[in-house]
């Protein structure tokens, strides 16, 4: 199998601020490095791995999410489980996956994270949740 584990959960939020201090001060992560996207948010670890990260979402004005992979989502539908943006996993052999994805006609979506060494694929499992595999690693990315 090529998935190894279960890598982070994201979070799109109205309410950056007041999440993540209650995961901070409440549940006690650290809030640490951060990419630099072009969307507010942050990254919280424990014992040092990012295993949230919160989506800042502005309610008049989401147009910084347009580049994000996940996609655009209405303000109003972050509550419960609408605020649940995507499940991510630690993954080996992109060319695998994506040859199987081509094969079944399932689209996806690739990315190079800036300033990290980071390739990633998104695909949309037949729920519509948005999935992330993640390889790290000049090895892990796809040519």
């Amino acid at each position: 199998m090529s998935l190894s584990s279960l890598d982070h959960c994201s979070i799109q939020t109205v309410k950056l601020g007041e999440t993540r201090d209650f995961y901070v001060n409440i549940l006690g992560m650290v809030d640490g490095d951060r990419p630099d996207f072009t969307f507010p948010g942050a990254w919280l670890y424990v014992d040092g791995v990012a295993v949230v990260h919160i989506i800042g979402v502005d309610p008049e004005d989401s147009s910084g999410l347009a580049s994000y992979p996940g996609g655009k989502m209405a303000a109003d539908a972050l509550t419960g489980s609408g605020a649940l943006d995507h499940i991510a996993f630690r993954a080996k052999d992109p060319e695998l996956v994506m040859s199987r994805l081509k094969e079944y006609g399932h689209e996806y979506r690739e990315r190079k994270v800036p300033n990290m060494d980071l390739f990633q694929v998104f695909v949309e499992d037949p729920n519509g949740i948005t999935i992330e595999l993640n390889y790290w690693g000049e090895a892990q990315a796809a040519t």
